[in-house]
């Protein structure tokens, strides 16, 4: 029943990381063509800030797929999930939503949730990539 269990995990994640490829080349196709579109239109070359934000925001949402794909690899190779990558792909998401925010829409409250959000991931970073460096914490001396 276990390797059952087992050889039906590895489908699914093989179908995942099949899926995942295929969604950030598509992505990514996409990416190319909304910049020559917009380079391509008049005023040609000029991008207005909109254009500028929708760029920035699409390009970092074709980074977390790329992250996203890291991490069900290293969980297909490893059957372990890196904390560290969940957490990377967190920080691009939040970074991408603050490049593609416009404070006036949302209530002081929320923007302060963010803030704290923003903290909070910045901080567990920090302690993971302390606890990685050998000799720092102790028992990790690798």
């Amino acid at each position: 029943m276990q390797s059952c269990i087992k050889r039906f995990e590895r489908v699914i994640i093989s179908a995942l990381i099949l899926m995942m490829v295929f969604i950030v080349l598509v992505s990514t196709i996409e990416l190319g063509w909304i910049i020559l579109e917009d380079i391509f239109t008049r005023p040609y070359v000029l991008l207005n800030i909109n254009q500028l934000l929708d760029i920035f925001g699409f390009f970092l949402l074709v980074l977390i797929g790329l992250e996203l794909l890291e991490t069900i690899k290293a969980y297909f190779v490893e059957n372990v999930v890196h904390v560290e990558v969940v957490v990377e792909v967190a920080m691009i998401a939040i970074a991408r939503k603050v490049i593609i925010l416009d404070v006036k829409e949302y209530q002081p409250m929320q923007l302060v949730g963010i803030a704290v959000i923003i903290a909070a991931l910045a901080f567990a970073h920090y302690v993971i990539k302390l606890y990685h460096k050998p000799g720092l914490v102790p028992g990790n001396e690798n």
